[in-house]
C-alpha cells in the first residue's frame, strides 16, 4: 500500500472584502441535443488552455464554484487563464421551465455539447475543473476528446453506474424522500444535513425553492442514469492527461474512488468549504503541468513527503510533469487498488 501523503497548511486568507467582480460575457450556442449557456472571464493567454468548469447537479455555475474563484488566493490563477463556466441546459439563473414529456440529454449527451462550445470561442484546449455530476461529464469528454484536454481536476466523481441494488435503494428512498432531499443527501454527507449548518441551510433553500426544479429533476435523472466510464489502469479506456481527484473528508462518494486527494475538514463540499485548501493543490498541480511555475507557495509544508511527480508524454510532443496526479505512471483514474492518497489536514 502507498505511503500516505500528508499537505499542512498553516495559514489562509479569505475572501477579498469589497473585491470588484470580474467582467463576464455569456453566451448560448446551439448543439445537437439542445442549447447550453456559458460564461466566460478574462481574455484568451497565448499557448495557454481555457479552464473550463461544470457544475454539479442542484447548482449553477456560480452557487458551484463562486466561493472557490473568489478566493483571495485564486486571483494568481485566474489572471493566468481564461475560464469558461459552462451551466449545464436549463440550470442557468433565469432559465425557463421545460415543457412536460422534454428529453432531457444524458451525461454523454452533455459531454457531446462541449466541443460547440470550443468551437464558437475558438479555443483549442481546456482544463477541466468538475463536480459531482460536472465531473462525470468532464471525464466523459476527456475520453472522446483527449488531445483537447490538458488537465483535469475532479472533485467527488462516481465513475461508476448504479448497480441493482443502487436502483433499487433509489427507488425505495424516492418513495419517502422528496427529489430536493435526494439531491441534497447527494451534495452533502447525512452528518452535515443532521448538523444543519449555516451553509447546508443556504444549500437547501437554494434547492428546495429552485424556481427551475422540475429542471434539475431531469439533469438528476440523467445523473443517476449515466453509464460506468470503464476507467482501467494501463488499460485502452484511460484519462490520457493530468488528473487531480479531490473528494471531502464528509463527501457521500468517498468510497467511490480508489485514489484521491482527502481533504479534512472539508465536509461533502470542499470547493465551498475549503477553497484555500483547494487553490493552493490546484496550483501545485499547474505547476506540474509546466504552468505558472513563479508562483510562490509559501502557504505549504510538508511532512513525510515523497515526490509524486512523474514525466509523461501528451499527444507524443509535449512533455509535462504530473504532480498530485491520481496515478504516478499513467495518469488514470484506476479501477484497481488503491494508489496514492494524500491528506490535506490543517
Amino acid at each position: 500500500m502507498a505511503e500516505l501523503q500528508e499537505v499542512q497548511i498553516t495559514e489562509e486568507k479569505p475572501l477579498l472584502p469589497g473585491q470588484m467582480p470580474e467582467a463576464a460575457k455569456t453566451h448560448s450556442v446551439e448543439t445537437p441535443y439542445g442549447s447550453v449557456t456559458f460564461t466566460v472571464y478574462g481574455t484568451p493567454k497565448p499557448k495557454r488552455p481555457a479552464i473550463l468548469t461544470y457544475h454539479d447537479v442542484g447548482l449553477n455555475y456560480k452557487t458551484c464554484f463562486q466561493s472557490l474563484f473568489q478566493f483571495g488566493d485564486m486571483q494568481e490563477i485566474i489572471q493566468n487563464f481564461v475560464r469558461v463556466h459552462v451551466d449545464a441546459p436549463g440550470m442557468e439563473e433565469g432559465a425557463p421551465v421545460f415543457p412536460s414529456g422534454y428529453q432531457y440529454p444524458s451525461l454523454d449527451q452533455l459531454a457531446d455539447m462541449i466541443p460547440c462550445i470550443l468551437q464558437y470561442l475558438n479555443f483549442s484546449t481546456i482544463i477541466g475543473v468538475g463536480v459531482g455530476a460536472g465531473a462525470y461529464v468532464l471525464s466523459r469528454y476527456a475520453l472522446t476528446h483527449p488531445d483537447t484536454v490538458e488537465g483535469l481536476v475532479l472533485i467527488n466523481i462516481d465513475p461508476n453506474a448504479k448497480g441493482w441494488m443502487d436502483w433499487a435503494a433509489h427507488k425505495l428512498t424516492g418513495l419517502t424522500s422528496s427529489a430536493p432531499e435526494m439531491i441534497l443527501g447527494h451534495l452533502f454527507s447525512q452528518e452535515e444535513l443532521s448538523g444543519n449548518s449555516e451553509l447546508v441551510q443556504k444549500y437547501r433553500n437554494i434547492v428546495v425553492h429552485a424556481p427551475n426544479l422540475e429542471n434539475i429533476e431531469l439533469y438528476w435523472n440523467s445523473y443517476n442514469n449515466r453509464r460506468d466510464l470503464n476507467l482501467e489502469r494501463r488499460g485502452d479506456i484511460t484519462l490520457r492527461c493530468p488528473v487531480l481527484l479531490v473528494v471531502g473528508d464528509q463527501a457521500p462518494h468517498e468510497d467511490a474512488v480508489t485514489s484521491f486527494l482527502k481533504m479534512a475538514d472539508s465536509g461533502g463540499q470542499p470547493q465551498l468549504t475549503q477553497p484555500g485548501k483547494l487553490t493552493e493543490a490546484f496550483k501545485y498541480f499547474l505547476q506540474g503541468m509546466g504552468y505558472m511555475a513563479s508562483s510562490c507557495m509559501t502557504r505549504l509544508s510538508r511532512s513525510r513527503t515523497t515526490s509524486l511527480t512523474s514525466a509523461a508524454s501528451i499527444d507524443g510532443n509535449r512533455s509535462r510533469s504530473r504532480t498530485l496526479s491520481q496515478s504516478s505512471e499513467s495518469g488514470t483514474l484506476p479501477s484497481g487498488p488503491p494508489g496514492h492518497t494524500m491528506e490535506v489536514s490543517c
